[in-house]
């Protein structure tokens, strides 16, 4: 081979050899810039929050209407009293009536007042001639009610009324209310017409009622209190 030959030859293959160098040279380039870019983001749809169930208003617990039941009534008894039932503060001495379907008589009756408080405390004497007050009194409250009690007197054995917890025939009662009323009286009450009254009333745990009572001047008595439901008093007989 000549030295012509040989010298074009070297050439070529430089050529090639420069070419392909230049090649892999573009090819790596365009992978190291395919490799820095990131990928496109794949965008996520927001989570949606459940929707509440479709409400045709506010919604809220039911209110009881105010109760206007009279405070010593049983539950299944109804009515108005003075229009269906004898209202006790129509009574004057001398009327015979029947409480809780026993015959008695009022034979004197008691005004009392005490602090803008007023109430009348009627002695009845029963078929057994036996001597009870009974005491008619309308209480504050929206709306006002009417609260009757039928009282039993009990021995005190010489006991006064503490300021504090006493203890009647074993039961425990505690203090409610005490104080100094005015009363007037009328008819047959063995007090005398006009005069101051003590007063000291309690109750039990279980509800039960203790007052104690004396004109002044006078010894203490005690009596225990039964509420009386409307219907329980009915007139029989006007006092002439």
């Amino acid at each position: 081979m000549s030295m012509t030959s040989m010298v074009v030859l070297g050439l070529s293959i430089a050529l090639v050899l420069l070419l392909l160098g230049a090649f892999l040279a573009t090819l790596r380039q365009d992978r190291r810039g395919r490799a820095g870019t990131p990928p496109p983001a794949v965008g996520t749809a927001p989570a949606e929050s459940p929707m509440p169930a479709p409400t045709s208003g506010p919604v809220s617990a039911p209110v009881p209407a105010p109760s206007t039941m009279h405070p010593n009534m049983p539950p299944n008894v109804t009515g108005q009293v003075g229009a269906d039932y004898t209202d006790p503060r129509t009574l004057r001495v001398g009327d015979r009536i029947e409480v809780q379907g026993s015959p008695a008589r009022v034979l004197g009756a008691m005004h009392v007042s005490c602090q803008g408080q007023q109430w009348t405390e009627f002695l009845l004497r029963d078929g057994a001639r036996r001597r009870q007050w009974l005491s008619v009194e309308v209480q504050a409250g929206d709306p006002p009610h009417l609260v009757v009690l039928l009282w039993t007197e009990v021995p005190t054995q010489g006991m006064v009324p503490a300021k504090h917890m006493l203890i009647m025939e074993g039961v425990e009662f505690f203090p409610v209310e005490r104080g100094t009323a005015a009363f007037r009286s009328e008819g047959d009450t063995d007090y005398p017409d006009r005069g101051l009254l003590d007063f000291a009333d309690y109750r039990a745990g279980d509800g039960r009622l203790l007052s104690f009572e004396r004109i002044q001047g006078g010894s203490w008595t005690a009596s225990y209190a039964q509420p009386l439901p409307p219907g329980s008093i009915s007139i029989i007989r006007r006092a002439s």
